[in-house]
């Protein structure tokens, strides 16, 4: 909490073109694990009524609650003293009926009265497992409310791999629902978001191979899966430290990316599979011989999102057609 309060009011934000401190825009709510047991019971009915409150203005509020499970512990404690018939792990057995009415107060609506308004609320509720058990109660309950969640990985914070979202394990229930969007704003992105998640599966079964083996077991074209694998981890998933821009991508950039790695692994793919044996084409042929290409690829994810569509789409179109060319000379 300190760190909060000592780091949020350096950070700003642009709002409508001005940019405001963060602390101008956000209201905290502070219970400690060392206060009474019923404040920090009360803290987050506390944090979701103040966002009500704002909601009803007309605003767009996003509340975090850092941790539910901090919170449902602090049920079991008022829950034991009142001596009720405990229920797994001790919790209290209306914890579930608790969680699922928290999260089902967020939402989109128009308010009542006038002048009309619409506000909505947004709940990202942190979750705490102990020992990373993902089978616990409070966690079991939340993913059984829930329609998205982020599974943070701690390897991944070791590699200093930001955010830790663990594209394995986390999911969105609401993708049908944003399927109109996504394909009336490019009809490719469902196809390569697809690929892209087939490749970290497949990424991921191949590691343990790896492990068990070594690499020398692996076709070429597995090769080009593990590479191309890392380079969507690297340059498209983790974001920069030292990029004054990395902390937020336009979808048209974040498309233009995903269509330029698609393209190499297509490419690199097809040349393995494809090429005869006697000038076989491997990743370490690729990997030498493609070297510009794979900077480029490094490099996209600093381009200034402040460019226009167009300016994109030329931009990773020609290096698209540069991607091929090179793999038409490898296949030679």
């Amino acid at each position: 909490m300190a760190e909060v309060l000592n780091e949020f009011p350096e950070l700003t934000i642009n709002h409508k073109g001005v940019d405001q401190s963060i602390m101008q825009r956000t209201c905290l709510v502070a219970n400690t694990s060392n206060m009474p047991v019923a404040a920090r019971e009360a803290s987050i009915y506390t944090g979701i009524t103040l966002a009500e409150y704002f909601r009803d203005m007309g605003n767009n509020v996003c509340m975090m609650a850092d941790s539910t499970s901090r919170w449902a512990e602090a049920l079991r404690e008022i829950s034991g003293r009142l001596a009720e018939m405990p229920a797994e792990q001790g919790y209290p057995a209306y914890m579930p009926s608790r969680l699922a009415e928290f999260y089902e107060r967020a939402g989109a609506v128009r308010c009542i009265g006038s002048p009309d308004r619409k506000g909505s609320v947004t709940v990202v509720g942190a979750v705490s497992p102990p020992g990373g058990d993902m089978s616990e109660p409070v966690t079991t309950s939340t993913l059984n409310v829930v329609q998205v969640f982020w599974g943070l990985d701690k390897k991944l914070a070791q590699r200093k791999h930001f955010p830790s979202v663990d594209w394995n394990i986390s999911y969105t229930n609401y993708f049908l629902a944003l399927t109109p969007f996504f394909e009336g704003y490019d009809p490719q992105f469902i196809e390569l978001r697809n690929k892209f998640r087939a490749i970290l599966q497949e990424e991921g079964a191949l590691s343990e191979i790896v492990r068990l083996v070594g690499r020398d077991s692996l076709t070429e074209d597995q090769k080009v899966v593990l590479e191309v694998a890392r380079i969507v981890k690297e340059e498209f998933l983790q974001q920069d430290a030292f990029s004054d821009w990395d902390y937020t991508c336009p979808l048209h950039k974040n498309i233009g990316m995903m269509k330029t790695i698609c393209t190499f692994f297509d490419a690199a793919t097809k040349a393995c599979l494809e090429s005869d044996k006697e000038s076989k084409v491997t990743w370490a042929l690729i990997e030498n011989q493609c070297s510009k290409e794979l900077n480029d690829l490094a490099k996209m994810k600093f381009e200034n999102p402040m460019q226009t569509v167009e300016q994109f789409q030329k931009k990773f179109g020609e290096q698209q057609e540069a991607i091929e060319k090179r793999f038409k000379t490898l296949m030679k």
